[in-house]
């Protein structure tokens, strides 16, 4: 495994963080892993010598960060991992239950450390940018939180990058806590974080940390047009087709797949590797719901390729409306 600094931070995390969307209980969707199941992948993550575990407090509606917090007392040192958890998303039917006002954000994070069983968490994500709420306010709010001790750094989520920028301005200007992440949507076959927030970050010093790095399993070979695929997940998730399943998104796939044949290797590999080449991703989030997919993620790390194979991937790509924002 290797080891990053996350954006200008002192903070070490591995370049595979796992994401725990997918642990939880299928009372939320039906493709989630209940503790049991989920359990294995965490333990097997840290094997690995996966540092890094992403969740948040919208995931099956709390659950993912329980079974998360307990696997990790079980199988690790508390002080050894970075827990990462986010805030914005609806958690109860009532108004202030949602978004970054100062009285959701300090709910929420009590709430969070609660369900993780801790008494701190290492990064704190805005999930989404708050229309409703004054910028200065979500900051404030969130320096406050650092200084408390209950949060160690902050990060940010998709959004538009005169947004962030904004954020990282305002932060600068009354000397609050600064983002030292971005979670946005990138991946072979979405690449419109490449015009302006991808060079914001890099300018800044801010970490990049994708989502969906395999575009919800688009780019793992195995779809057809009509849709379909391997898992439970791939065969009911109407999301992913309307993010991707465009003429040009299948030429890259057909690409990913001829190159991994090549290559010996796996097509996610080969995705997950042209990921890891970008300059200034430090740690795509990776979710699996089989070991093999984890293990796979990991040896991703040990693939080279050179600039003519990563032309080759990206060729063929055609540009998208903007996704994930909101």
């Amino acid at each position: 495994m290797e080891y990053v600094n996350l954006g200008r931070s002192g903070l070490k995390v591995s370049r595979i963080c796992l994401g725990t969307l997918s642990y939880g209980t299928p009372a939320w969707r039906d493709w989630v892993l209940p503790e049991e199941e989920s359990r294995p992948f965490i333990k097997r993550a840290l094997e690995l010598g996966i540092n890094f575990f992403d969740t948040a407090d919208m995931y099956s509606q709390g659950v993912s960060e329980e079974i998360l917090g307990r696997a990790l007392r079980d199988f690790a040192r508390r002080e050894e991992v970075v827990i990462a958890t986010k805030v914005y998303f609806p958690t109860g039917e009532g108004p202030n239950q949602r978004g970054l006002s100062r009285k959701h954000i300090m709910d929420a994070v009590d709430a969070s450390l609660r369900r993780l069983g801790t008494d701190y968490i290492d990064l704190y994500q805005i999930h989404r940018w708050d229309y409703e709420t004054p910028i200065e306010e979500t900051l404030e709010t969130l320096h406050d939180l650092v200084r408390m001790g209950k949060v160690r750094y902050i990060g940010a989520s998709s959004m538009y990058a005169w947004q962030f920028a904004k954020a990282l301005y305002l932060a600068d200007m009354h000397g609050w806590t600064r983002f030292v992440s971005m979670q946005n949507h990138y991946n072979l076959v979405y690449r419109e974080e490449e015009r302006e927030m991808l060079p914001l970050c890099r300018a800044e010093g801010v970490g990049v940390i994708p989502w969906s790095p395999l575009a919800r399993g688009f780019l793992a070979g195995n779809r057809s047009k009509q849709g379909g695929g391997e898992t439970k997940r791939a065969r009911s998730d109407e999301f992913a087709h309307r993010m991707y399943y465009q003429e040009a998104d299948f030429r890259v796939v057909d690409r990913v797949v001829e190159l991994a044949r090549r290559r010996g290797v796996t097509p996610a590999q080969i995705a997950l590797a042209w990921l890891l080449h970008q300059p200034g991703v430090t740690a795509p989030i990776v979710g699996a719901t089989k070991i093999s997919h984890l293990e796979q993620a990991v040896a991703a790390l040990e693939i080279r390729l050179s600039p003519e194979e990563r032309a080759y991937l990206e060729e063929p790509y055609q540009p998208h409306p903007v996704l994930g924002h909101e």
